[in-house]
C-alpha cells in the first residue's frame, strides 16, 4: 500500500502518512465571529487506507440543541497542492442551497475520485464512486481547558485539567469529505491541503 504525507492548514495545510493534521480558531476575531457561516473553526485532514478525509468545522460555539448553520452565499473550498509549489492543483468547491420546501442540501464539485458533482440533503452520507460527503451538525471535537489557560496566565503555574473541556457543550456545523488519495495526489507521495471560505 502506498504511504502518503498530508500537510495541512485552515487557511490550512495536510502529509499522507497515517497522521492527523489540524488547525483551530473558535470565533476569536470579531469580524469572523460576526459571520458564523464563513468562520472556519477547525480543519482536520488525515489519510486512511486509499482515502484522504478532510473535515471543515464552522459556526463554532453553537449551543447544544441549536440548529446547524447553512448559507447559500458562502463558498467553501478545499485546496489541494500535489506538486509542492504552494499553489492549489485541485479546488474542491462546496456550496449549500435550499429547495422549494426550505430543505437544505449540499453540492460538492471536483472531489477527487467522484464521477461528477455530488449533491444531496444535509445530515446524510452521500456516496459517489467511493468518494463520500457529509454535511451537518456535530459535537465540537476541539478540546480546550479555557479555565486552566486563564488560571495559568494569572498564576504562572500550569493549571490545566484533562477533565475540563470548555467546548464540551458546544456544536459546530461540519463538512466532511472522503476522496481517493491517488487521484488527489496525482501519483505523488505528499500533498498540502487547506481550506478557505468566500462570500458572494
Amino acid at each position: 500500500m502506498k504511504r502518503y504525507r498530508v500537510l495541512f492548514g485552515a487557511l490550512a495545510a495536510a502529509a499522507l502518512v497515517p497522521c492527523v493534521s489540524l488547525a483551530a480558531d473558535h470565533a476569536e476575531a470579531p469580524i469572523a465571529g460576526a459571520d458564523p457561516a464563513a468562520d472556519i473553526s477547525d480543519f482536520y485532514a488525515w489519510h486512511t487506507g486509499d482515502q484522504i478525509v478532510a473535515a471543515i468545522g464552522f459556526a463554532g460555539l453553537t449551543a447544544a440543541g441549536g440548529a446547524a448553520t447553512y448559507d447559500a452565499d458562502v463558498l467553501y473550498t478545499i485546496h489541494i497542492d500535489n506538486n509542492a509549489d504552494n499553489i492549489a492543483d485541485i479546488d474542491v468547491l462546496i456550496r449549500f442551497g435550499q429547495d422549494s420546501d426550505g430543505g437544505w442540501g449540499v453540492q460538492v464539485q471536483n472531489l477527487p475520485g467522484a464521477s461528477g458533482d455530488i449533491e444531496g440533503a444535509v445530515e446524510a452520507t452521500l456516496d459517489d464512486n467511493g468518494a463520500q460527503v457529509f454535511a451537518g451538525l456535530r459535537d465540537d471535537p476541539f478540546f480546550f481547558d479555557l479555565d486552566g489557560y486563564l488560571e495559568t496566565l494569572s498564576t504562572g503555574t500550569l493549571s490545566f485539567d484533562a477533565n475540563r473541556d470548555s467546548f464540551a457543550t458546544t456544536n459546530i456545523t461540519a463538512i466532511v469529505v472522503s476522496m481517493d488519495a491517488d487521484a488527489a495526489s496525482a501519483g505523488n507521495d505528499s500533498i498540502q491541503i487547506w481550506t478557505t471560505t468566500a462570500r458572494k
